[in-house]
């Protein structure tokens, strides 16, 4: 045990003398997940307000879909991402391969599918009143999309917590699509597999601190979401 006692000191040491080795993979890992989350609720939010206020022909398939998609491996989205963006893909001419944008990409098709279902179930949760009420006061369909929003805003507040819960702590599109490459695109997860396998057990758990850190955060700020949300 003496070990690990040791790792959690050298870890502590680390992060408060500011290892450059440490902190360049904290910043990839905010670099890469506040991109995709921005993209994430951009684009997520809007489909997620259509899949759950539209009634259409393929709602219930798109909406089976959606929801598979939740669970999807991030490591098959890493291998999806890495075949459109090597230089034999569509994709490859970008340059986004092995880079921040790229891990960025696949991050926001993992954290996308959540923001979706979680949005789409917060709208079909609202009183069904609210659309009538505005359309009855002559509300044009964005001015409807804002109120809806700002009516359900804890939970989708709330949903992106947990797609950036998800996206924060992934290893294999970073892995896959970052190359892992020191100084560049190594984030937390990726130095955690390769230092704690090489030895470095100090750095894993410098770095899984900052992990645990901010898990810590947003189960704290989803905790206080859900007491005003029940005010």
């Amino acid at each position: 045990m003496d070990y690990i006692l040791q790792g959690f000191l050298q870890g502590f040491a680390l992060l408060f003398s500011g290892d450059g080795e440490t902190y360049a993979a904290i910043w990839a890992t905010v670099a890469a997940s506040s991109t995709s989350m921005l993209f994430s609720l951009l684009l997520g939010v809007p489909l997620g307000f259509l899949l759950g206020y539209k009634n259409f022909t393929g709602k219930k398939v798109l909406r089976t879909i959606v929801d598979t998609l939740l669970s999807f491996p991030t490591v098959v989205i890493g291998l999806v991402v890495y075949a459109f963006l090597t230089r034999n893909g569509p994709l490859g001419s970008t340059g986004l391969l092995f880079s921040i944008p790229g891990i960025a990409i696949g991050q926001t098709l993992l954290g996308l599918p959540i923001i979706i279902a979680l949005t789409a179930a917060a709208v079909e949760a609202l009183d069904k009143r609210l659309p009538q009420a505005l359309v009855t006061l002559g509300a044009n369909p964005r001015q409807i999309l804002w109120a809806t929003v700002v009516e359900a805003r804890f939970s989708i507040v709330l949903a992106a917590m947990a797609a950036y819960g998800r996206i924060v702590s992934e290893i294999g599109i970073s892995m896959m699509v970052g190359g892992n490459i020191k100084w560049h695109t190594r984030t937390i997860t990726t130095a955690i597999a390769l230092e704690t396998g090489k030895g470095e057990f100090a750095l894993g758990i410098a770095l899984g601190m900052v992990l645990l850190a901010v898990a810590l955060a947003v189960n704290i700020m989803a905790t206080g979401l859900k007491r005003r949300a029940t005010l």
